[in-house]
């Protein structure tokens, strides 16, 4: 289904996704302060891992072993308690941050500002940023009508990838591979994770079946899991009074929307892929913010990287 929108050419921001504008969403991820973060899995930058070696972090000092490095030797624990003692560090690892970009048919629609799939864009666009400027790996997965892994790069060059592969992925006119449950989709990304700390699904909910809660208590079990949902101004709060020209595979509708009744029961309809994801995100006590099409989505992202709850 899509609202009824003005012509506009491809890229233009509103209907189909714009490479421009995901790029210029550097400048504004820049000025975002980032917020410090440590991670059940592994936090946001270098990662501290379990593993003793070398690496910037003291971790603890340990009685001297044969083989230790002297260079490590911790000497003021040395002196004092008159025995050799080594200093142990914590192994430093990069982050990874994977987004889960839900490309399904029902992102393609939109009665303000713009459609959901290139407000989707726009999010996945400003973690990419916000993740590599905190020295993260970033990639995505996208579910859905298509269907494609973007394996996690790091620096600019980890953005500037993600930013083109949702860009292209959006323009592509193919054949569609049709719907993909949520919880197929989060199997996959379970196999196709490549060493993920983090994951962040951006969807409208939609897709969201009833297998879907174990397939993410079981990602969970292993990378942190944040949701975005987005939606349309009709799908998260009644309209008002009016007439609403819509469309859906090419047959335009009017539909008439005047009494409260009628209208809640007509929001409560549309939007519940989006009441279902957030119910789902809840009840697994995961990081959710909820979006429409006409917000800025950098506070939102930004909150969901630093493992914010909804309401925190």
């Amino acid at each position: 289904m899509s609202a009824v929108l003005p012509p506009a050419a491809d890229g233009d921001g509103r209907v189909s996704v714009s490479l421009a504008e995901l790029l210029a969403q550097r400048a504004r991820a820049a000025r975002k302060p980032l917020p410090l973060r440590r991670s059940r899995a592994a936090p946001a930058g270098p990662q501290a891992s379990r593993v003793h070696g070398r690496g910037m972090d003291y971790a603890e000092s340990r009685a001297y072993q044969p083989g230790d490095d002297v260079r490590r030797l911790d000497w003021r624990l040395t002196a004092r308690s008159g025995k050799l003692h080594t200093k142990l560090f914590q192994e430093e690892r990069e982050g990874r941050l994977l987004v889960l970009l839900d490309t399904h048919a029902s992102m393609r629609f939109g009665t303000r500002a713009r459609f959901k799939s290139v407000q989707a864009a726009r999010a996945a666009a400003l973690a990419g940023w916000l993740a590599v400027r905190a020295g993260e790996r970033v990639g995505a997965l996208a579910f859905g009508e298509r269907r494609h892994l973007l394996r996690p790069q790091g620096s600019t060059r980890g953005a500037l990838a993600l930013c083109g592969a949702i860009a292209a992925w959006d323009a592509d006119r193919a054949p569609a591979s049709g719907a993909e449950p949520l919880s197929e989709a989060l199997q996959r990304a379970g196999r196709l994770m490549h060493g993920a700390s983090r994951v962040l699904l951006i969807s409208d909910g939609l897709s969201a079946d009833d297998a879907a809660r174990g397939r993410l208590i079981d990602l969970a079990r292993h990378t942190d899991v944040s949701v975005l949902i987005v939606g349309d101004a009709l799908e998260l709060a009644s309209a008002p009074p009016g007439r609403y020209p819509l469309e859906h595979d090419g047959l335009r509708r009017e539909v008439v929307l005047m009494g409260e009744r009628q209208r809640r029961d007509f929001q409560l309809a549309l939007g519940a892929g989006q009441a279902r994801l957030a119910a789902l995100a809840h009840s697994l006590n995961l990081p959710q913010r909820i979006v429409d099409t006409t917000a800025d989505p950098l506070d939102a992202v930004a909150a969901l990287l630093a493992g914010t709850k909804a309401g925190a």
